[in-house]
């Protein structure tokens, strides 16, 4: 029997005693910003935000530092209230949710929280003049209306059982960002919330820097400062931390295990929805070809990346949940299966041609392969798998680029790409899957095109029944076995290092999104020092 992870705990080592601690970024033997031991943390992440405003979808699923949601999630991933003082009164067989506010909560400005500012976030995201990929999200939203200054009432347009994690989105104010077209306006950039901490600098590509709120309704941190430095080589960030330029940082396993006996940091492990695939599109010349995506399934070892690559801090992927997940459609597990491939591709008239790489009506069996440049667990990942296909007979090119050079390349090129999403399986598989969404930014990347699948997604989204959904989802993993849009290979575990001068810290269970609001500051704000 297969044995399996528990999903939601924290695993937290502690590492062994060894070299000395490097000075911490903060100031003098870890004295911060303020004076005071622990007063300001610098974080070294991979990547930046495109936009601060949750009007396009930044902070969609919580832990934002700037702003909060109706609710907000604890370390188990519970849902529990933030700026509405209850979970919401659900009435008519789940079509309307009702939201009570805190009272006396401001925005950083010094105006106060309104229903009216939930109308406007809400009516906003949902108007598609709004240049915003996080609107199917919200699709059950039939309209939200304030009843009085403190209430607000949403009605849906059907029964969605998991819309109360839906309204972890932050909500904005509408008298700044009101003002503004939401696409274009200084909101994107100049944010202004209610969160625990507000932007004082952001020098785009190089840090965001956020000094804590005092008048935070949750109570004022006692870290007073926090600097995402934006690092986007794995190699460069683990340097920089080991040099004392960084308090913590985001790594790869191989880098993560180099601290492992440096006295005073933390290694911090946190079990994840984050898978690694590679998007195949459907209107590719060659992966557009059926036979060859499912050739490329049987081909790939996920099992040998999960132990060279991910040294062990991960899961082979098999479809887009993980298979300790509730949802997993346990059946649909295959190991490497070489002649699989290379019958599929016989069958289907694909050749071996003299250099070993097939040929199907005069065109050659190959493709590129993009992933994001500096992202060593990426890379690794695309070069294991053209390894892989070569021996099926298809030869892929991995090439590392920026994401400016491979966004407009995405539609027709693969890519090697991360995606995730904890929670219900519609807030990860509809967008990850449904036709009406192809081509949507990094929404269904391949755009991937399969009438029951969309018919499938369509029944888990707005199906009541536990037993109903189930077997809408059991048919969306199994569909893809069978038609792959994508080759799953990998759930990764998140490894973060930290300097271990505070007490606080911990992980919850993770999207694919990490660095800024996930990792083991994602509570920062209620992080205490050490004396």
């Amino acid at each position: 029997m297969r044995t399996r992870r528990i999903r939601g705990a924290a695993v937290v080592a502690a590492l062994a005693v060894g070299a000395g601690a490097c000075s911490a970024p903060g100031g003098t033997d870890g004295a911060g910003a303020d004076g005071k031991a622990g007063g300001s943390v610098v974080i070294g992440v991979a990547s930046e935000p495109d936009t601060l405003s949750p009007l396009l979808g930044y902070g969609k699923d919580g832990n934002s530092k700037i702003f909060d949601g109706l609710l907000a999630r604890d370390t188990d991933l519970r849902l529990k209230p933030a700026l509405a003082k209850a979970l919401p009164e659900i009435g008519d067989g789940g079509r309307t949710y009702t939201y009570r506010l805190r009272e006396g909560v401001e925005f950083s400005d010094g105006e106060p929280l309104t229903a009216d500012d939930v109308v406007y976030t809400y009516e906003t995201i949902l108007d598609p003049a709004t240049n915003t990929t996080a609107r199917s999200e919200l699709d059950a939203v039939e309209s939200v209306r304030a009843d009085g200054d403190h209430t607000v009432v949403f009605r849906l347009k059907y029964p969605y059982a998991p819309f109360a994690a839906r309204t972890v989105l932050p909500v904005v104010p509408e008298h700044v960002a009101g003002r503004q077209d939401p696409n274009t306006g200084s909101f994107n950039t100049k944010p202004v919330g209610t969160g625990p901490y507000t932007l004082v600098d952001w020098r785009k590509g190089e840090r965001l820097t956020f000094a804590a709120n005092p008048h935070y309704w949750g109570g004022a941190p006692a870290v007073k400062s926090l600097t995402m430095a934006i690092v986007a080589d794995d190699n460069v960030r683990a340097t920089r931390l080991r040099s004392g330029d960084l308090d913590g940082a985001v790594l790869p396993p191989d880098l993560a295990a180099t601290f492992a006996d440096d006295r005073g940091r933390r290694t911090y492990e946190a079990k994840t929805y984050d898978f690694r695939a590679v998007t195949l599109p459907t209107a590719g010349p060659v992966t557009g070809d059926r036979a060859i995506r499912r050739a490329l399934d049987a081909a790939v070892d996920r099992r040998a990346m999960v132990d060279r690559i991910l040294d062990g801090a991960g899961l082979p992927a098999y479809g887009p949940l993980p298979a300790d997940d509730p949802w997993y459609t346990e059946d649909i597990e295959r190991d490497q299966d070489l002649g699989a491939a290379r019958r599929l591709l016989d069958r289907a008239g694909w050749k071996e041609g003299g250099d070993g790489v097939r040929a199907k009506d005069g065109r050659r069996a190959a493709f590129t392969l993009y992933y994001p440049s500096g992202d060593k667990v990426r890379q690794d990942h695309a070069l294991a798998y053209a390894s892989d296909a070569r021996r099926a007979g298809i030869e892929v090119k991995a090439e590392g680029a920026t994401w400016e050079v491979i966004e407009p390349r995405m539609g027709r090129d693969a890519v090697l790409a991360g995606f995730g999403s904890v929670g219900d399986p519609d807030f990860g598989l509809y967008t990850l899957l449904h036709s009406s969404l192809a081509g949507d930014g990094f929404n269904n990347m391949a755009r991937y095109d399969v009438p029951a699948v969309d018919k499938a997604l369509d029944a888990g989204r707005r199906g009541q029944d536990p037993g109903t959904r189930r077997t809408a989802y059991d048919t969306v993993q199994r569909a893809l076995v069978d038609d792959p849009g994508y080759t799953f290979l990998t759930h990764i575990d998140h490894l973060y290092v930290l300097a271990d001068r505070w007490d606080g810290p911990s992980t919850q269970l993770e999207p694919h999104e990490h660095g800024f609001a996930s990792g083991p500051w994602w509570n920062v704000e209620e992080w205490r020092p050490r004396v």
